[in-house]
């Protein structure tokens, strides 16, 4: 996709502060310090349009940016940050959860994992949330420059073995722009599959 425009449209701190679902949103969701600020950046091909910070846990809203006034992609807090209290690890979860439960403009989650490490518990209870709910969900092994070929191979197998039969990660760095495209397709997929829906659940709310 060429990207023309990307403007910070909103930067939520409650649910109340979300903009009208006008536009259908992608948003991304991983572990603190996982580069999803990275990973957005090079999608956009903007440097420091989200803010990369060397603090895990700093993100504490949902950032909404329009692309092309024509799809949003939302920026939701890193999860799994023992160092924040409890308390403001609560206050995200309600955030994160009231916008994934109520947008019916999302048609996807970009679930970031590293490829240098396990799927968490933390990890496997956002994809058990997202699944329960039918919520498309599109798996992204981050920080591929930081192997070899034959260790990204490696590190490739183990986290598809880890997720099962029918999940396939897409290796992605920022910094060299392994995946990007590939990623871009998985998100168009998603936004086609999300009008498609929509056309149909509009055709069955009118009926015959």
């Amino acid at each position: 996709m060429k990207v023309l425009s990307v403007q910070l449209e909103k930067r939520c701190r409650s649910p109340e502060e979300f903009p009208r679902s006008r536009l259908p949103e992608v948003a991304f969701s991983g572990r603190s310090n996982v580069g999803k600020s990275s990973l957005i950046n090079a999608l956009l091909n903007r440097k420091g349009m989200v803010k990369v910070s060397s603090s895990p846990g700093k993100t504490r809203t949902i950032d909404f940016f329009s692309i092309n006034d024509a799809l949003r992609f939302v920026d939701l807090p890193g999860y799994g940050y023992a160092e924040v209290p409890k308390a403001m690890q609560e206050g995200w979860k309600f955030l994160v959860e009231s916008y994934l439960e109520n947008r019916r403009n999302l048609a996807a989650v970009v679930w970031i994992l590293d490829i240098r490490r396990d799927v968490s518990d933390r990890d496997w209870m956002l994809w058990e949330w997202l699944h329960a709910r039918s919520i498309r969900c599109i798996p992204v092994c981050t920080k591929a420059d930081k192997f070899s070929f034959a260790q990204r191979k490696k590190g490739e197998a183990a986290v598809r073995a880890s997720l099962g039969e029918g999940m396939n990660p897409i290796c992605f760095s920022s910094r060299t722009g392994l995946g990007k495209d590939s990623l871009w397709r998985e998100i168009h997929r998603a936004l086609a599959s999300w009008k498609t829906e929509g056309e149909l659940a509009s055709q069955d709310d009118t009926g015959p």
